[in-house]
């Protein structure tokens, strides 16, 4: 895999590339998400309040975590009437390594089937540290993937630094990609690719139609800042698509504040758009390259490699 050091040609060859660029109409955008372990204090103390404050800033879908798996049945449903009356829509969400085992899969297929969901994503695992480790995770996702496929449900799995850091030369990502059936999506965090050293747009290339969601989170190598920098302000650039794939693009913070105390999240869509549009960018393109003042972040989904097929950088 390449160095983190991404050109303006790489990201435009990315925009070439994905699926919806190929095919897509440029009138009706990709819906905008939040990934909502950004509210989690707001979520914790008031659910649908933090839910109908996310809608009210524009953002069109959400990503549950971990905390919902506590949500009794009727709870959930009442999350989802909420979610329709504000014309808000839960793609996925994020578990814990276990609900994916064959103790709690049950419970969520149930709870995912009722937030309308497609994808039951892991977010996060501890294997041993060793090449076993990595295949026996594959081995989990394959497992869940078998039981929720015939509700319609699909497992996925979410990376963080480690999943691209080598492990005897290799990326314990590459690990779980072969080892996993291809219906399994790998959800990119490209922040946490970033800065594990990692190319975002070769990971992308080498797994067509699997990379079905990406997590927007900025990142800065000033170890001052680290993942705390607002929107457009880390140390790369990248592809913000637009067009008729109707996969969400989530956005996730760390934490950050901006002037004020004001909180990073509370930055809605309209801002985001305004920081784009200051870069030459609409979410009404099919694929335009976002360089916010030498941004990293680069949000976007792949919804399957449809008729395009790319050849996989030698790794």
């Amino acid at each position: 895999m390449r160095s983190a050091k991404l050109s303006r040609r790489s990201f435009l060859k990315l925009s070439a590339m994905l699926p919806w660029a190929v095919r897509a109409g440029a009138s009706n955008p990709i819906p905008v998400g939040l990934e909502l372990y950004s509210v989690r204090d707001e979520l914790k103390r008031d659910p649908e309040g933090t839910v109908r404050a996310v809608a009210r800033m524009g953002y069109e879908c959400v990503e549950f975590y971990a905390p919902y798996f506590e949500w009794t049945e009727n709870q959930a449903k009442q999350m989802k009437k909420r979610m329709d009356d504000l014309g808000l829509r839960c793609y996925s969400t994020h578990n814990e390594s276990a609900f994916l085992g064959p103790d709690k899969i049950n419970r969520a297929r149930d709870l995912n089937l009722i937030l309308g969901c497609k994808y039951v994503v892991m977010a996060s695992a501890e294997p041993a540290p060793e090449r076993g480790g990595w295949v026996a995770i594959a081995d989990s996702l394959n497992f869940a993937a078998e039981r929720l496929e015939a509700s319609g449900l699909r497992a996925g799995y979410h990376n963080h630094e480690l999943e691209f850091t080598p492990l005897n030369g290799v990326r314990p990502m590459q690990i779980l990609a072969k080892n996993t059936k291809p219906s399994v999506m790998l959800q990119l965090d490209v922040g946490t690719c970033l800065h594990a050293g990692a190319d975002p747009v070769a990971w992308i290339r080498a797994n067509p139609g699997r990379i079905r969601s990406l997590h927007c989170k900025d990142w800065s190598p000033d170890k001052s800042k680290g993942y705390t920098v607002l929107f457009g302000e880390g140390a790369r650039s990248g592809v913000l698509p637009g067009g008729a794939g109707r996969q969400p693009l989530l956005r996730t913070r760390d934490g950050a504040s901006m002037p004020g105390g004001v909180p990073a999240e509370t930055c809605g869509v309209k801002c985001l758009e305004r920081r784009g549009e200051a870069a030459g960018f609409s979410r009404n393109v099919p694929a335009r390259v976002l360089r916010p003042r030498g941004g990293n972040e680069s949000p976007g989904s792949t919804s399957g490699c449809g008729p395009y097929r790319c050849t996989p950088p030698a790794w």
